[in-house]
């Protein structure tokens, strides 16, 4: 499967599964009077927003190349998950806001086995759907796997603390249910920080990583035929890089020897390199 549908199928799962487990806490939450719940069931609906993103920026990032995109649609991944970080963001503060006036107005949760049902079972789903998703982040390295990824592990962490807070609440322990759901929040606020800048990054054309580019000089110069590197620039495009070279060759080759090396070391860097999309390289000559 392309690796782009397999962005789509993350989208995909995440949103039925996130539908199902806001449903279940937003209507728990609401009948026992859970805070924590409640937050929880926020933080399902804005990942049903992240995943119908991650669904919809891989359904454009897979698109081929055409008349008017010369490198694809990749970018578009990047720019679903900045609008994914600024949900998160907004969805934060809000949960934020209400746990402290609940902390203040002696807000108290009524225990249920039932909630303790709801956690489980969003711990289990939330589980499958982060082994699910890592599994795919792992062949893609999408940014929108990622998010989705990050944010399946941080719901098991957040329900995880929801269920202590139930808990609790059996011995008469209220306050823990507010400190949570800013726990929550934080939470939120923290992932959508980090998704927003690897975004902004790459939608600002952020080069490849300063340790890569000395890896792939190294590999160059190996090249005994190759006497030194002039120009060495990358620039994204989607979860790939356009590689723009110029190399160092003897004067004395003649023109269709000189590209035949710089052929060839496209061809390579390519196949060694799966995050270089192309390779672009010009020769310059060199007495020797």
């Amino acid at each position: 499967m392309d690796g782009m549908k397999k962005v789509s199928q993350v989208g995909l799962y995440g949103v039925l599964g996130n539908i199902f487990l806001m449903l279940i806490k937003l209507i728990s939450g609401i009948i026992f009077s859970s805070q924590a719940m409640i937050a929880d069931g926020i933080n399902s609906t804005m990942d049903i927003f992240a995943s119908l993103m991650t669904l919809l920026g891989g359904k454009i990032a897979e698109k081929p190349r055409d008349r008017d995109h010369h490198f694809g649609h990749g970018k578009a991944e990047f720019l679903f998950s900045l609008f994914v970080s600024l949900s998160m963001f907004f969805g934060a503060i809000f949960i934020f806001k209400e746990a402290i006036s609940g902390l203040f107005s002696g807000h108290r949760l009524e225990f249920s086995f039932l909630l303790i049902l709801v956690c489980l079972t969003t711990i289990i789903v939330k589980g499958v759907l982060y082994f699910y998703s890592r599994k795919i982040y792992n062949e893609t390295k999408s940014i929108l796997v990622e998010s989705s990824m990050l944010d399946h592990r941080n719901d098991m962490i957040v329900t995880t603390f929801t269920l202590i807070s139930i808990i609790l609440s059996r011995f008469q322990v209220s306050f823990f249910d507010s400190l949570t759901s800013m726990g929550i929040a934080i939470l939120i606020f923290y992932s959508g920080i980090k998704i927003f800048l690897d975004s902004y990054a790459i939608l600002m054309d952020h080069a490849l990583e300063e340790k890569r580019v000395e890896e792939i000089k190294k590999y160059i110069l190996r090249n005994k035929k190759i006497q030194g590197i002039t120009k060495f620039e990358t620039t994204p495009v989607g979860y790939q890089y356009l590689l723009i070279l110029s190399i160092l060759v003897d004067g004395n080759l003649s023109t269709y020897e000189s590209h035949e090396i710089a052929d060839n070391l496209e061809k390579k860097l390519i196949h060694k390199y799966p995050e270089l999309l192309t390779v672009t390289i010009h020769v310059n000559p060199v007495k020797t």
